[in-house]
């Protein structure tokens, strides 16, 4: 079959997995975003006994292989079957779309944390404490300084992960989610035409360099009051001299 023969015979098909997909992506990531920054202030501002649960689920995150952590939350979960009936708890277990956000979500809170840890511990001192000097609160401090700061330091490296989940949500095409590559194996087992893969590829590629370009335009809006001859240095820090 001419390649793309195989396109209009199937986009729909394929329309429906890149939904599905981005569906995936980013709702996982927005449920990763609701409870990394308050876990990421546990992770820099408490001692380390306070934090060891925190720790070691971040550790098993992101030390084993999201398959795993799908097989684990799709297949595990019938093993307790009869508890998960008990609470109710069961309806949201069976269904693959939900097992697979869950885990997507586990692992992406995993890594935002960490990134988000970064972030804040890479906000000046003397920010905090200037802050503190005018009389806000701590809540203010967060609100107004230390997150606003730590989000773009951290934003690149936000961006890397999610498009990284974006990737890895071709994983949940093993326990029946149809997405993109789901939908591309399922139309190459009736056409046996490996150009399908090509085409795949390419929409996870477009999908891709649209994200870029709109997280850039983020980027460039949260950095807008440091020039360019002044990226990377505090907003507190002081004028440079004349040069000589």
């Amino acid at each position: 079959m001419n390649p793309f023969d195989i396109v209009v015979e199937y986009w729909p098909r394929l329309l429906d997995g890149t939904l599905m997909t981005l569906k995936l992506t980013f709702l996982g990531a927005f449920f990763a975003a609701l409870f990394s920054p308050g876990l990421a202030l546990i992770r820099a501002n408490t001692p380390p006994v306070a934090q060891a649960p925190l720790r070691l689920y971040i550790s098993f995150m992101r030390g084993t292989p999201i398959l795993g952590q799908l097989f684990l939350i799709y297949y595990g979960s019938g093993q307790f079957r009869p508890f998960l009936q008990d609470w109710g708890l069961w309806g949201f277990f069976r269904d693959p779309f939900n097992c697979a956000l869950l885990a997507f979500a586990l692992n992406s809170t995993a890594y935002q944390t960490e990134i988000l840890r970064g972030g804040i511990m890479g906000v000046a001192r003397g920010e905090i404490e200037a802050a503190k000097a005018i009389g806000m609160t701590r809540l203010q401090i967060l609100r107004r300084v230390t997150f606003p700061h730590a989000y773009r330091i951290a934003w690149p490296a936000l961006g890397n992960e999610i498009i990284l989940l974006m990737k890895a949500s071709a994983l949940a095409s093993v326990v029946t989610v149809f997405d993109i590559m789901g939908r591309t194996r399922q139309i190459f087992s009736r056409t046996f035409d490996f150009s399908i893969y090509l085409w795949a590829a390419l929409i996870y590629l477009c999908i891709t360099a649209i994200f870029v370009l709109l997280w850039r335009q983020g980027e460039t809006r949260l950095s807008r009051h440091i020039g360019p001859r002044n990226t990377g240095r505090s907003i507190l820090s002081p004028p440079e001299g004349p040069k000589p």
